[in-house]
């Protein structure tokens, strides 16, 4: 009787240590994946400028695009910055984008695995440490850096996703993640369903 005393006594401590059987069922939760998306030099988390749109060159808009890939195909050219949505009959809908910076580029093939309207913000640790004045987390919304919408890119850490900064649509400026301006990203996000295929290449396939 003494004994099981002590364990029922055991069990309601827990839940009010923290650390205890709580913490431990919030450790077995969802892990939390960080996207490597770096601030650039001059952007502020929370701060909305007054411009949204990309320069003329970088700004939606249907193309010439020859593919042997179906339509529904994303591609992206790291090189040319910009994004492909492949409509088939040699046409491409294009995106101007921000892409990674120096050290930060890659290619391969992988598919949408997840949409999220207005996502949350959680600058991983290495990126803390090199930028120690960014906040921990960040809600959705219009001041956040990752923007109006965000598609998942395989098991990476890497997304497509938004940005209320127009001024870094093709420029290198990111950690690997593709930046389009908003309206661009909303539109995109419309069109393209959970597992969509998605190319990414550094270089236009010659």
């Amino acid at each position: 009787m003494r004994l099981w005393r002590l364990s029922l006594f055991a069990v309601a401590l827990s839940f009010l240590v923290p650390g205890g059987i709580s913490a431990q069922a919030q450790q077995r939760g969802p892990q939390v994946i960080y996207a490597q998306d770096e601030l650039p030099d001059g952007e502020t988390p929370g701060v909305v400028p007054d411009q949204q749109e990309a320069s003329t060159e970088f700004q939606k808009q249907v193309v010439f695009f020859r593919t042997n890939e179906p339509p529904g195909t994303l591609i992206v050219h790291t090189s040319e910055r910009f994004l492909y949505l492949v409509l088939g009959n040699n046409k491409a809908l294009r995106y101007g984008v921000g892409v990674g910076r120096d050290g930060f580029t890659w290619q391969g093939l992988h598919k949408i695995t997840r949409k999220q309207e207005w996502p949350d913000w959680r600058p991983p640790p290495e990126m803390i440490e090199r930028q120690p004045y960014l906040p921990r987390f960040m809600a959705g919304g219009p001041g956040n850096p990752l923007g109006a919408r965000a598609l998942y890119i395989g098991n990476t850490i890497y997304r497509i996703h938004g940005t209320n900064q127009p001024h870094t649509i093709g420029h290198a400026v990111s950690s690997g993640c593709f930046r389009l301006v908003n309206n661009d990203v909303i539109d995109l996000f419309e069109r393209v369903e959970v597992g969509t295929r998605v190319i990414v290449r550094h270089a236009p396939q010659m």
